[in-house]
């Protein structure tokens, strides 16, 4: 597994009222949740990048109102046309 590192001042620590490790966890869950809206990750990468099961990162997905499912507006209405 590769580390990659981010500096985060301690100010925006204190600000948020977080450790560093729940601060570590978060941005990876901002992350994934971010690839996965950009579609650059599927949902079992961006999981596996959050550190969570696929369930548990589609339930997270509404928490950022983000949508688990990746139609354009376009195949939604190709969608709703052919039901």
């Amino acid at each position: 597994m590769s580390m990659v590192q981010i500096d985060v001042p301690n100010e925006v620590l204190i600000s948020l009222k977080e450790s560093p490790e729940t601060i570590s966890q978060e941005l990876s869950i901002l992350a994934a949740v971010k690839l996965f809206e950009l579609g650059k990750l599927s949902s079992g990468r961006a999981a596996q990048l959050a550190g969570m099961s696929r369930v548990e990162f589609l339930n997270v997905l509404g928490q950022y109102h983000v949508s688990p499912f990746a139609l354009t507006a376009e195949e939604l209405e190709h969608d709703i046309d052919n039901a």
